[in-house]
């Protein structure tokens, strides 16, 4: 089995000030995974700006002091899993389009946080679909969570991924983003930024500029965490960059391709 996740900046315009989507990107994305033909496949895919705008319009997550506040939460709620909804819907019509029988998983749907960390998971489900040779398509969301203060919380697609792979055990995970992998700095500002083609710690990273950048979901440095949690468990995954032509399909048959490797 393998975990694919495709970051929102590679099928979202991430930066805009409406949710937006990459439709050259997600065609091709969805016809390089047809063209590999995985044998077994679960999907996560980010929420961009399908799902920051407005989860950190609303403070998604923030504690709740008022009632007042509760309710315009309620509706931020509603109005981010409504938007990253639409999101996963387009996601999974691309990939029906190229005949994989793509199925969308909402989080939101069985999962249940404490304090913003996945507390429970009816994984059952997603195995019984694997097993029907289905492709779960999950995504970035908005959850219940069970701390009194904040009600509700944002899953990123990145701790989605640790969870599942935890509890699953991938053969492989692969992560699509729009650079080439982890780059010592910035390397949409620096043209001299060097790839690391392996990482086994934050220390390696203590230049890189990307580890700055938040989003609501932690940015560059709350997905470098996530995987290297996996790593310490003896879990690897795979960084590469998903909006150069060819290359995700590459990696999902097993070639070797430029990226960085999160590693033990």
């Amino acid at each position: 089995m393998i975990i694919l996740k495709l970051g929102g900046s590679v099928i979202t315009r991430k930066e805009a000030t409406e949710p937006t989507l990459e439709p050259v990107n997600l065609d091709r994305i969805a016809r390089e995974i047809a063209r590999a033909k995985p044998d077994k496949l679960i999907i996560i895919h980010g929420a961009g700006s399908f799902g920051h705008l407005h989860a950190r319009k609303y403070e998604i997550g923030s504690p709740i002091h008022t009632k007042g506040e509760l309710q315009e939460k309620r509706m931020g709620f509603a109005l981010t899993q409504n938007s990253v909804k639409d999101l996963n819907h387009s996601v999974c019509h691309y990939l029906l389009e190229y005949g994989i029988p793509a199925l969308a998983v909402p989080p939101s749907s069985f999962i249940i946080t404490h304090n913003k960390r996945i507390k429970s998971a009816n994984l059952e489900i997603i195995e019984k679909y694997l097993e029907m040779g289905l492709v779960p398509v999950l995504h970035g969301d908005v959850v219940p969570d069970t701390q009194k203060s904040i009600q509700m919380a944002v899953v990123s697609g990145d701790q989605l991924v640790n969870y599942l792979s935890l509890q699953l055990k991938p053969e492989r995970i692969i992560l699509g983003s729009d650079v080439d992998g982890i780059y010592d700095r910035d390397p949409k500002k620096h043209t001299h930024a060097q790839l690391l083609e392996v990482v086994k710690s934050l220390e390696d990273l203590q230049f890189l500029e990307g580890a700055q950048t938040v989003d609501v979901t932690g940015g560059m440095a709350g997905k470098l965490k996530e995987l290297l949690e996996l790593a310490g468990k003896g879990i690897e995954s795979e960084l590469i960059n998903a909006g150069c032509e060819g290359l995700l399909e590459r990696t999902l048959k097993g070639e070797k391709v430029r990226g960085t490797l999160i590693s033990k």
